[in-house]
């Protein structure tokens, strides 16, 4: 059983939500929250799987008490709820760090494999929409210069294969386009990017690209229309 709470300043969208998870086998809605403060003391509280997470609220935000949310070490993962025009918060909430993001709009079969997915580890946002969003703000990271990369703390332990995944990664390639590119089974991409997030102390694929565009593994693709 995945357990959620939801965190949103509208009534009938928290109500909206609660009415799609409880009628979904596997969910179970523990708790609502109408601002970040309430959501930060329920999550220590319920310890839910997830939380379902809206952005803008009054007092304090949502990408405030994501952080805090996962600063404290807990159970819980955050899920953010956006839109196309609220980018640079679900990236300001990748950065808090969030396991992904939905659009608020999304179908309720999407969101319900979201949950799902977030709560089982991985990351939920397409590798295609990683790799958009974060050339729409990379200008915005410190990167680092990309010879001096591989004698950062976190990247000393991998290997040359595991660091060519890692870029990978970052480049917001999937499994199977990993695979195609360095001529691998995708069982072995698996293994190596298992190995890569623990090595990095990556919670998922998510922060393995912010760490990626941070130290300048990565750089911003030429903007492209379509």
């Amino acid at each position: 059983m995945t357990t959620v709470l939801i965190v949103d300043d509208q009534p009938l969208q928290r109500f909206g939500f609660r009415m799609l998870l409880e009628s979904a086998p596997g969910t179970q809605v523990v708790g609502e929250a109408a601002n970040g403060a309430e959501a930060v003391r329920q999550a220590a509280a319920l310890r839910p799987d997830v939380v379902l997470m809206d952005v803008r609220m009054p007092g304090m935000d949502g990408i405030e008490a994501t952080r805090r949310i996962v600063a404290s070490g807990g159970r819980s993962r955050v899920l953010v709820l956006t839109t196309f025009d609220l980018d640079d918060y679900a990236h300001a909430a990748l950065r808090a760090g969030a396991s992904g993001f939905l659009l608020k709009d999304a179908l309720p079969e999407e969101l319900l494999a979201g949950i799902r997915a977030v709560a089982g580890g991985d990351a939920v946002i397409a590798p295609g929409l990683t790799r958009r969003l974060l050339d729409a703000y990379a200008h915005r990271l410190p990167g680092a210069a990309p010879e001096s990369a591989q004698d950062h703390p976190r990247l000393r332990t991998l290997t040359e294969r595991e660091y060519q995944i890692l870029v990978a990664i970052g480049q917001g390639w999937s499994n199977g386009e990993i695979a195609a590119r360095l001529v691998l089974s995708e069982s072995t991409v698996k293994t190596h990017v298992g190995r890569v997030l623990a090595k990095i102390g990556a919670r998922d694929r998510i922060q393995a690209v912010i760490l990626a565009y941070d130290l300048g593994l990565v750089r911003p693709h030429p903007a492209t229309d379509g």
